[in-house]
């Protein structure tokens, strides 16, 4: 199931979130950031992160690369899958980090959307990248300087993946190159779109040609004004969250935008599925780990993050989940592996990108907060979420 997927039609609440709890958006300082580390005397930390998104033993139900850091570091780890959408856990969240409180928990992953707006509210610590060598070392190049925190100084990316189109091709008799193909004839009512606008954007203004990483007021209005036509002319079947999945593989659609997550997985339970990185390209995403304010282990934390950016840790981790692998040495390991099933994913560009595929990913610039009411005004009727 897509971390990014499950957001839905729900992607509309952004920092609204903060005045439907009856509490204002309030900056946090650098010096109200941080709490007495606890990390020496207490060898623990609370890690959030969402469900189906780390590798686990189907006959323990243990997860193996977490017990692996507890056994080395002697840091026990309280795990839980407690985020199922990024705008309801900010919802959940936020009441805390505004008033300085305890978040009760050392780490989170959050999606880079999302991420920006922690940092810009300053509810997020910068991590010491000195206690976090494989991070300098091994971090994807293009994934280490996105807009919303220069130099990953308060994220660092947990997994990746790109929003591109998937199709069934033996049902459309041809391929699917560009995102305008969607607009084609024989595809009327047969294709879908994300219902959240920051999911379904950077797709659409890239097929207009749009630098989405600094992309304009007037970008996303001609590219919301694209989708505008394409509803009226009945073109778009529905906008969905996770539910594409099901569209797609009953043949209700021949076309939606897709998640390269999900593809492995489509393409696995039927080979007519393909998944395609238009050839004007498409977005390149991550969901980071964050320390949040107040955090009481963040060295315990910090600590965590790097273990995940061993190339041997990253392997593990990429090979159960299929998703886009940030630290490309992973590719070694796994194509040195003795299990066939395993090897064969060093060459599975969804997990390690071609620089081919490379070459076509870009990654959007967050949506300001003075800017978001506006565009998801527009954006709510033309999807009608």
């Amino acid at each position: 199931m897509s971390r990014r997927a499950v957001l839905g039609a729900t992607g509309l609440l952004g920092a609204a979130a903060l005045s439907g709890c009856g509490i204002p958006a309030a900056y946090v300082p650098q010096e109200r950031r941080s709490a007495p580390d606890r990390s020496e005397q207490d060898r623990t930390l609370t890690f959030s992160n969402w469900t189906q998104y780390i590798d686990v033993d189907p006959k323990t139900g243990r997860r193996p690369t977490l017990d692996e850091f507890t056994r080395r570091t002697g840091v026990e780890v309280t795990y839980t899958e407690d985020i199922n959408d990024n705008d309801e856990f900010f919802g959940k969240i936020s009441p805390v980090l505004a008033q300085g409180g305890k978040p009760g928990r050392d780490l989170m992953v959050i999606s880079d959307w999302m991420a920006g707006r922690y940092v810009n509210l300053g509810w997020v610590q910068s991590m010491d990248r000195e206690r976090m060598p494989h991070v300098t070392k091994y971090l994807d190049p293009q994934l280490s300087n996105p807009a919303f925190d220069p130099g990953r100084r308060a994220s660092v990316p947990w997994q990746s993946g790109i929003t591109g189109i998937a199709y069934n091709r033996k049902a459309l008799g041809r391929e699917i190159k560009s995102t305008a193909d969607l607009w084609a004839p024989d595809l009327k009512g047969r294709v879908t779109l994300f219902a959240g606008m920051d999911e379904a954007l950077g797709l659409l203004m890239l097929s207009q040609g749009a630098d989405i990483t600094k992309f304009t007021a007037d970008d996303a209005h001609r590219a919301m004004d694209l989708v505008q036509k394409m509803v009226d002319r009945k073109q778009i079947r529905r906008f969905t969250g996770n539910d594409y999945t099901s569209d797609l593989a009953s043949g209700a659609a021949i076309a939606c935008q897709a998640y390269s997550g999900d593809a492995i997985q489509l393409k696995a339970d039927n080979p007519d599925i393909e998944f395609v990185v238009p050839e004007e390209g498409a977005e390149l995403w991550a969901e980071s780990l964050m320390i949040p304010n107040k955090a009481e282990h963040k060295q315990n934390a910090e600590q965590l993050i790097d273990y995940y950016y061993q190339p041997e840790v990253a392997a593990k981790l990429a090979a159960f989940v299929q998703y886009i692998c940030p630290v490309p040495a992973a590719r070694e390991v796994l194509a040195d592996s003795t299990d066939k099933d395993e090897a064969a994913l060093a060459d599975e560009p969804l997990i390690f990108p071609t620089e081919e595929i490379r070459g076509k990913l870009h990654t959007m610039r967050d949506v300001k907060a003075e800017e978001r009411p506006g565009y998801h005004q527009i954006w709510g009727k033309v999807a009608g979420v």
